[in-house]
């Protein structure tokens, strides 16, 4: 009595909602999959692992898109959009999985690397979004590399402006302090004749001592010319030097204004962050593994699990559609067949009516127009009987 109402409850379930769906998820037929105890919770394990992927990539699409938007509006639909396709791979992949293809190795490996590949960019966000402080303070040491590296490639592209710049404000400030130590040294010179400390000796304005004034008072003419010469110069080199650092200034400034913690650069920061220190680096690795089995589990799960009653009824009913389908396409052959051969037939039983009940019209038509040629002396036989196949002989069909 406990196994006949076992078997009666088996063949009565009614499945919920829940399990339809989860079992749509295992891409598993409702019709077969309902009546096999065992199979059905095994399916619905499949499901929950492609739910608990579905999920998964969803919301990491979702934060991939804000990463990129920047606003969460657009990265949901976009996530849901990405979890959608990532579902219907899934689905693609568990269908693929049958008892026939499950210990061949080449489609195994095709399943599991596409996986890999899929799983391997779906933790990318997920990593971002779980190392999200750490990797703030990485992008901004790397905003001020970034810096200094664009401050030292622009002072490598106007290096050579400068330093010719520089090469002649020193040279025209070298004349100039080369012309005012001779001044200076005249002045001296002056000083001393006059006062009696150098030169002669003697005290006041003296021949030597105005002799000594003279030359002094040209030397100072002289460099006065030479610095109303060589300042307008110094004033334009000095304006093309600022006008060189305003333009290092402005390019530093739009360069700074692009750097941005979006999703590549976030990726470099981890990335540097990971090789810099031992500790993240252990743990990085150990959530791209979990993450990646995330993205494993429905076809690591359809895999392992055994072939039950399922595999089978999917088996016999495959092969009971198949002899089916042969079946009736030969059945249908052979109908056409049957009709073709009895049109046929019946065609050529007309045919045969036709020239029978045709014939003795024939051939009075032909001794009517024997008898016209015969009273026309006017007409050849040869064009009575062009006139004869003309009008009473049959065309061949083509």
């Amino acid at each position: 009595m406990s196994e006949n109402a076992n078997i009666s409850e088996r063949e009565n379930h009614v499945p919920n909602r829940w399990h339809r769906f989860l079992w749509w998820l295992s891409t598993a037929e409702v019709d077969l999959i309902k009546t096999c105890v065992i199979d059905r919770n095994r399916y619905a394990i499949v499901g929950m692992t492609v739910l608990g992927t579905w999920l998964f990539a969803t919301l990491a699409w979702t934060y991939f898109s804000y990463t990129v938007t920047n606003s969460w509006i657009p990265a949901m639909p976009l996530g849901l959009f990405m979890g959608g396709i990532i579902l219907t791979i899934d689905r693609a992949l568990i269908k693929g999985i049958s008892r026939n293809n499950k210990r061949k190795v080449l489609p195994l490996i095709f399943r599991i690397v596409l996986a890999l590949t899929i799983g391997l960019f779906m933790a990318q966000p997920a990593l971002l979004y779980l190392f999200d402080k750490e990797i703030k303070v990485q992008v901004s040491i790397d905003n001020e590399k970034r810096k200094r590296e664009k401050r030292a490639s622009q002072d490598t592209v106007y290096a050579a402006a400068k330093k010719e710049l520089l090469t002649q404000k020193n040279q025209l400030e070298a004349q100039l302090d080369t012309r005012y130590r001779e001044v200076s040294i005249a002045r001296d010179r002056f000083i001393a004749e006059t006062d009696g400390t150098g030169g002669s000796g003697k005290i006041g304005l003296k021949d030597i001592a105005q002799a000594k004034q003279r030359e002094y008072v040209q030397l100072d003419a002289d460099y006065r010319n030479l610095t109303n010469q060589i300042r307008p110069q110094l004033l334009s080199i000095d304006s093309s030097l600022s006008a060189i650092e305003n333009n290092i200034k402005t390019e530093q400034t739009n360069f700074e204004a692009l750097l941005n913690n979006g999703f590549i650069t976030r990726i470099e920061a981890l990335n540097n962050l990971v090789s810099d220190n031992t500790a993240v680096a252990i743990r990085y690795y150990l959530l791209v593994a979990i993450l990646m089995l995330i993205e494993l589990m429905p076809v690591i799960a359809k895999t392992l699990l055994p072939n039950g009653s399922y595999d089978e009824k999917v088996r016999l009913r495959e092969e009971l559609e198949t002899t089916l389908t042969q079946n009736n396409h030969k059945r249908e052959l052979a109908l056409k067949e049957q009709f073709n051969q009895t049109a046929f037939e019946q065609d050529g039983l007309f045919i045969q009516q036709f020239f029978e009940a045709s014939a003795s019209e024939r051939k009075e038509k032909m001794k009517e127009q024997i008898s016209v040629w015969k009273k026309e002396n006017h007409q050849s036989l040869d064009d009575t009987w062009t006139d004869l196949k003309r009008n009473m002989t049959m065309k061949q069909e083509e």
